[in-house]
């Protein structure tokens, strides 16, 4: 892993070491400080303005940052890291730029067992961190290769998780357009096949590296069944609006009022989604018991 964050602006580098001052100076066992995310792999956002949506938008990227304790409970290290937050931005001079902060805090056992078993979210983390801090006492463990159990059990969490998740939404959507608020229906549509193709991904390979579009979404898992064809056909005019409608729902579907989305749309997604989930459960069900049948 990384242990320098000279290319990052003296600005950023300040802030980054005033966390780690705090983290340590409240949270005693503390083992590791590393930052994840846009700042370590230098693609950051330092401060974006723009005119969209009839107003003044800006983004601003956040420091990604997890905390590795040894015997210090869930609850002490949020509190703490949850202070140190907001004394982090009582100190900005000017908030709208000051780069939010966001925390994970993990135990090393379980840090060092979850990089053993190779779970996605760590795994990155390792391969793309920084190290911040190291007390020296703990060395991160290497990914192993898994038998076919572990990686049964692995899918199955990763589908029960993220299947039960783009249900949830599916929910959401319905009850959206029962209230006939149609655009929020459809951003929470694209939320549910989102979250069925991150089920598809992580059974299949155990890894889901981010994505929102739903067109590379889609080309990442058609190798898994041909039926991924018939949820969004590009066949007429009316399929290929239906499909950029719901693509673009995951941003216009909130933030952009001149954003119209019709009863009739969502009537004609709905099906085009169902299809989708029923081909997510057959598809990862069969790969999940193929799993139980490999020694």
């Amino acid at each position: 892993m990384k242990k320098s964050i000279s290319y990052l602006p003296s600005a950023n580098q300040r802030d980054l070491h005033y966390i780690v001052e705090s983290i340590l100076t409240r949270i005693k066992q503390t083992e590791m400080i590393i930052l994840f995310g846009s700042y370590a792999r230098n693609d950051y956002v330092v401060y974006d303005e723009k005119y969209e949506f009839g107003k003044i938008q800006f983004y601003v990227s956040d420091y990604d940052i997890l905390v590795v304790t040894s015997g210090v409970s869930d609850g002490v290290a949020i509190k703490a890291l949850s202070n140190i937050e907001d004394l982090y931005y009582d100190r900005a001079k000017d908030p709208d730029r000051q780069p939010p902060v966001q925390f994970i805090s993990d135990d090393m056992k379980k840090l060092n067992k979850y990089l053993n078993e190779g779970r996605y979210f760590y795994t990155q983390i390792k391969q793309e961190g920084v190290v911040l801090y190291d007390s020296g006492k703990f060395k991160l463990a290497r990914r192993r290769k898994l038998n076919f159990d572990e990686i049964k059990q692995q899918a199955e969490e990763y589908f029960k998780d993220k299947f039960e998740y783009a249900n949830d939404f599916f929910e959401t959507a319905i009850f959206n357009y029962e209230k006939e608020k149609y655009k929020l229906a459809s951003f929470h549509l694209h939320q549910t096949c989102e979250n069925y193709i991150y089920a598809i991904r992580l059974v299949f390979t155990l890894e889901n590296p981010k994505q929102h579009n739903l067109t590379k979404l889609l080309n990442s898992v058609k190798k898994y069944s041909v039926e991924f064809i018939k949820v969004f056909p590009q066949d007429t005019p009316e399929e290929k609006r239906l499909f950029e409608l719901i693509k673009a729902a995951y941003v216009n579907g909130r933030y952009d009022p001149d954003f119209v989305v019709t009863k009739e749309d969502i009537d004609a997604l709905v099906p085009k989604v169902e299809l989708l989930r029923d081909i997510t459960q057959r598809i990862c069900e069969a790969k999940i018991k193929e799993y139980g049948k490999v020694e």
